[in-house]
């Protein structure tokens, strides 16, 4: 199956879709939630047909693989496209979509390890009822941010992001989660997931480091700030559950900032609860203000750091958020 090209698409049931734009077509990460997205596809897909109705398919074969897949369809007049994986491959569909210039719509079948996106929305936890939530629910327009920035080659490109994307402990934490095997024994993928965050969230807070970076927001000064994580968010979540941005909204046209400044691992550690309830404004380390363009640099131009978008590490700074 994860070999099969979108021009060999196949139905649920079977049948070929190549060309039969008018079915909605699931785009399936199998690598997601560490492969239990492939492992317990036929299950999913049992839920779709029974509660959605039919379906194409198509499996991705490797990184942005999603994003060819999701243009192309879009631009072939395929009207509803959804993503099922984490949140990684809801981004790769989302920039898929907006790519093509038309006007498909996206849903979502959550499977992966953070599942943040997922939160925002509110969407259920069972296939079944998020099968029934993609036939039954109401379609609302929804912002999405655009970074440019440079990626891991040193070229300069931009990608979209419906989620969040951050520069510092972030990033370095999912860095790590990429290639954690702490909890792979967890038969739930939830649990799994935020094991790992969590486990990895921990190394990273006891080596942590502020760096210096430069900011600019809209038409304001530019302003040098030490940064542990800053985040400029289009969603609420992020890090597995962490409620980074408790009062972001999803249409209302701006980027919610929240700058988390230089503070101790022990300090870290003790407000914890706090970061994942959304309640971390009440420390005096973090900021947050409202923005629209957002430029972000080192002051240290050797210093190389990394950035994410919706879980993903596709480059570092300088970027425009």
């Amino acid at each position: 199956m994860a070999s099969k090209s979108v021009s060999d698409n196949i139905l649920a049931n079977g049948v070929s879709s190549s060309g039969d734009t008018t079915l909605p077509l699931v785009i399936v990460n199998p690598q997601s939630a560490a492969g239990a997205t492939r492992e317990k596809w036929s299950a999913t897909a049992s839920d779709l047909r029974t509660h959605f109705g039919p379906f194409g398919v198509a499996f991705t074969k490797g990184p942005r693989d999603a994003i060819a897949i999701a243009e192309r369809e879009a631009r072939n007049g395929r009207r509803f496209i959804i993503a099922c994986g984490g949140d990684g491959t809801i981004n790769e569909v989302a920039n898929g979509i907006i790519l093509s210039g038309k006007d498909a719509e996206l849903g979502i079948v959550p499977s992966g390890t953070g599942g943040d996106f997922r939160r925002t929305l509110g969407l259920p936890h069972t296939n079944s009822e998020v099968a029934a939530t993609l036939r039954d629910g109401i379609t609302k327009m929804i912002d999405a941010g655009r970074v440019t920035f440079q990626d891991h080659d040193g070229n300069t490109v931009s990608r979209y992001f419906v989620n969040v994307a951050s520069v510092g402990l972030a990033a370095a934490v999912i860095k790590r989660v990429k290639s954690a095997k702490f909890f792979n024994w967890i038969p739930i993928d939830a649990l799994r997931g935020r094991a790992n965050f969590a486990v990895s969230a921990l190394q990273e807070v006891l080596e942590v480091n502020p760096a210096t970076i430069r900011i600019r927001i809209d038409e304001g000064d530019e302003k040098t700030i030490q940064t542990i994580n800053f985040c400029i968010a289009n969603s609420r979540y992020f890090g597995g559950g962490m409620q980074i941005a408790p009062d972001a909204k999803l249409d209302d046209g701006l980027l919610d900032i929240v700058n988390i400044g230089d503070m101790s691992s022990t300090k870290i550690l003790r407000n914890a609860v706090s970061l994942y309830r959304g309640r971390h404004f009440d420390v005096k380390e973090v900021k947050t203000t409202l923005g629209a363009r957002i430029e972000v640099s080192a002051v240290d131009h050797s210093q190389q750091i990394l950035l994410e978008t919706d879980g993903e590490m596709p480059g570092k700074l300088p970027a425009v958020f």
